[in-house]
């Protein structure tokens, strides 16, 4: 198994993802490899200064240019094609990795994946989930938190058929409850976009839909999937985020609390593109570079493109 790290991947590159990458190596399987994707002199320097030895499971794949956070994403794609993000993403397509991973420009790495990759087969639009933890060990994944803004109905089901089998599969939830995230619980509540998604997912036959909810149950670990558009799910994943950051400095350490770091959930899986794509914090720490590998492996064990190409074809 081969796992691509954009090394110069987010605002604190490449000394973060290459210190993760020395957090997570004690702990690889055997059979797992690393290739850091980026400026190699550059990725030699800091690894000599943190003491991380580039031999072993540990691999260079030059990519001479870097996407900044504030360049346009398709643009980018086109006018930089030796970026880190376009050389992970071309490396994924030609199944020289099985696992890219990036904490770069979000919308260049989303545009890469849909322009380079492609969707799987019956796949309208890929959806960027988030895990919620709920409880000790347990998640709900909302989808979508970013990747699609503007939505119909028919996308908010294929994020919940994605979301699914990522939960199926990756989390090992049998059959995982899917619950439409609106502003109450009758069927008839919510915009045009809400009540012409509840009649489509109330009817669909492979989805376990449980109904309405509101954002006040998350806590409660009544849905496995929670399904929005990117509109909506960027504002709750963001929200979620400055709590953590309000109340960790008001409050002593906290086990409850910590569930809510991003650091500890790693990195979003982008679902439903033909690859496996983890795009992580443009902040990411160490600690979260390493849980963003740690996602990576987990899907790739778990044929996650697979299984969503299968589930797909069933129901065409």
């Amino acid at each position: 198994m081969r796992i691509g790290i954009d090394v110069f991947g987010g605002d604190y590159a490449p000394h973060n993802p290459l210190r993760g990458v020395s957090l997570v190596l004690d702990e690889l399987p055997e059979d797992v490899e690393l290739w850091l994707i980026g400026r190699p002199a550059e990725i030699e320097q800091v690894a000599r200064e943190i003491g991380l030895s580039l031999n072993g499971s540990v691999h260079l794949l030059p990519a001479s240019e870097v996407i900044e956070m504030d360049e346009n994403p398709a643009r980018s794609i086109v006018q930089k094609p030796n970026s880190s993000i376009s050389v992970g993403i071309q490396a994924l397509k030609d199944g020289e990795i099985d696992a890219f991973i990036s904490a770069g420009n979000t919308g260049a790495i989303v545009a890469a994946s849909v322009l380079k990759l492609g969707n799987l087969p019956g796949v309208s639009r890929p959806t960027l989930g988030a895990l919620y933890p709920y409880g000790e060990n347990e998640y709900s994944l909302i989808c979508d938190v970013g990747a699609n803004v503007d939505c119909k109905p028919e996308h908010l089901v294929q994020f919940a058929q994605l979301g699914t089998v990522y939960m199926r599969e990756v989390m090992n939830i049998p059959n995982p409850r899917v619950a439409l995230l609106n502003i109450g619980e009758e069927p008839s509540k919510g915009n045009l976009l809400a009540q012409q998604t509840y009649a489509l997912l109330q009817q669909h036959p492979s989805i376990n839909f449980v109904g309405n909810a509101e954002g006040r149950v998350l806590n409660t670990g009544f849905a496995d999937v929670y399904v929005t558009d990117g509109f909506v799910g960027n504002i709750l994943l963001k929200f979620g985020e400055a709590l953590y950051e309000l109340l960790r400095e008001k409050v002593p350490p906290n086990p409850i609390l910590e569930r809510l770091n991003y650091e500890n959930i790693g990195g979003l899986p982008f679902i439903g593109a033909q690859g496996n794509v983890i795009i992580g914090h443009g902040i990411s720490s160490p600690k979260a570079f390493r849980n963003m590998i740690r996602i990576a492996i987990s899907i790739v064990e778990a044929r996650l493109t697979e299984k969503i190409a299968s589930a797909f074809h069933l129901h065409a």
